[in-house]
């Protein structure tokens, strides 16, 4: 669960958001091209592919694509009308581009190729379990007042969150609801403040919210349970404890319950779409949408992945919802002219390509309105593999860094968080700081429960502390090279955008 990249915001592809903001409407018709050939030669072989088609949003329209979908040999799997985004289910290799040559439909294709072990989450390096006798050691240590193991917790510190809880420590009426591999309700940290009524899984592009559906498939989909636990870990004499240990988390499953647990596009519609109607008003997005790690407008079924994401998370902004997203491992410049993709599509087999972050997209991460990530280790510097770019990324967040050695029992530079099964261990990664960076914006939701997605957006970023670009060369791994060059100033920059955000400066 290593290889999301994030990339450059839509938001600064003028020409492209106008279009995406009204759904992809104005953008050029794909309608004639043909379908690509891990596409033709997947569906040719008798087995169904799945695909999204987006269309206007009109009943009259929705309902003459839904029988231009049956003709076409497709079988709808979920609708969302509010959107104008069918789930759909083929084994026509033509269905992609006779569909897109349907009137009132904007956008078609397929969202997936086929199934490889593969992820996409944005953890860097395997995670670190702590057996029961080395937690118990850990909370012999602790001091009066704290969790047993809060001492290792030097994250919550950095960002004054420890100091933020003894003032307030959320409301019971905000929701952070976690997109991911699942979440393990059942464990002693997690249970007090878990919401089942605001949870589901979304991974057959549907919502089941029969009870405990929400839940990672094993002890190794432990991701989602770890990000929870950042978020709100409840402040209860046992284990860890939260950036905002007040507040609520839901859990919305979207990572296939294989070994791969790929996170398809149908997934995260359904969870967007889910959050929106469930009152949630914050998720968490540590994760990029499979197979593509860029989705390039030039393709159409590419194109249809960005659009009917983009329509979801849209929708969900529009009642009330504010994204957060990670920003990526692979300590790329996002702000550069030209990136290299080496691993896409990750759910057969990848191929090399160059392509423009202005016109290939990271999605969620990338799309209007939502909040890019950086991660940071204990010393405030960027975390050695975390991606940057000047007027990308939004506000900065805990990730861990193994090179940042902080002075905890552990001498752990990762952050400490809970796992399924009543366990507790150690990640690193943009995976961990956006959760830091959602709790904050839950912090600031709680604080003034009528802030608008935008408004909370405002609130992030002024209330993060920026350090500034590096005096000298950034050399994060100490090896000697210079690994990547900040621009900007100490307003806003490449590395932190608008600043590492503070907990303790949302709650006053």
């Amino acid at each position: 669960m290593v290889h999301l990249r994030s990339r450059r915001r839509l938001a600064l592809a003028v020409p492209v958001v106008l279009s995406l903001t009204a759904s992809l409407g104005l953008l050029p018709s794909a309608a004639s091209a043909a379908p690509t050939a891990a596409t033709a030669a997947r569906a040719a072989d008798g087995t169904s592919l799945a695909y999204v088609v987006n269309t206007q949003h009109d009943h009259r329209t929705i309902e003459s694509v839904r029988r231009a979908i049956a003709r076409n040999g497709g079988t709808v799997v979920a609708r969302y009308d509010r959107i104008g985004v069918f789930v759909v289910h083929s084994a026509n290799p033509d269905f992609g581009p006779r569909m897109r040559a349907v009137r009132g439909v904007d956008s078609a294709g397929a969202t997936r190729t086929a199934p490889l072990s593969a992820a996409g989450t944005t953890d860097e390096g395997p995670v670190r379990v702590l057996s029961r006798a080395e937690a118990a050691k850990l909370a012999k240590g602790a001091a009066a007042g704290e969790e047993p193991m809060e001492a290792d917790q030097w994250d919550l510190r950095a960002i004054g969150a420890d100091k933020a809880a003894r003032i307030d420590p959320g409301s019971r009426d905000v929701t952070v609801g976690v997109i991911d591999t699942g979440v393990d309700d059942t464990h002693p940290d997690i249970a007090p403040n878990f919401s089942a009524s605001q949870s589901a899984n979304c991974a057959s592009g549907k919502a089941d919210t029969t009870y405990g559906a929400w839940r990672p498939a094993d002890a190794d989909h432990y991701h989602g349970t770890h990000v929870a636990g950042e978020i709100a870990a409840a402040r209860n004499g046992v284990g860890v404890v939260g950036v905002a240990p007040g507040v609520k988390v839901a859990s919305i499953t979207v990572a296939q319950p294989d070994p791969s647990s790929l996170f398809y596009p149908e997934s995260v519609v359904c969870a967007f779409v889910f959050a929106a109607d469930h009152g949630i008003e914050i998720t968490n997005n540590s994760y990029y949408v499979d197979p593509w790690l860029y989705n390039c407008m030039d393709d159409p079924d590419q194109r249809a992945i960005v659009d009917a994401v983009n329509r979801a998370q849209l929708y969900a902004q529009s009642r009330g919802t504010l994204n957060v997203a990670s920003a990526g491992n692979s300590n790329d410049d996002l702000d550069s002219q030209a990136l290299v993709d080496d691993s896409s599509p990750d759910d057969s087999t990848a191929r090399t390509r160059t392509v423009d972050p202005h016109e290939c997209f990271d999605v969620p991460t990338q799309l209007p309105g939502v909040v890019t990530v950086s991660a940071v280790g204990v010393k405030g510097a960027k975390s050695y593999y975390s991606s940057y770019g000047r007027g990308v990324v939004d506000v900065a967040g805990p990730g861990g860094d193994k090179y940042q050695i902080p002075d905890t029992p552990s001498k752990n530079g990762r952050i400490l968080s809970t796992l399924p099964n009543d366990q507790y261990g150690f990640l690193q990664g943009t995976s961990m700081a956006s959760p830091h960076v959602a709790a904050v914006a839950a912090l600031l939701k709680s604080a003034h429960p009528h802030a608008t997605p935008a408004r909370l957006r405002a609130l992030l970023k002024a209330q993060a502390d920026n350090p500034g670009c590096p005096a000298g060369p950034y050399d994060g791994d100490g090896d000697g090279v210079v690994d990547a060059t900040c621009a900007g100033d100490k307003h806003v920059n490449g590395f932190y955008g608008f600043g590492i955000v503070d907990a303790l400066r949302a709650v006053k």
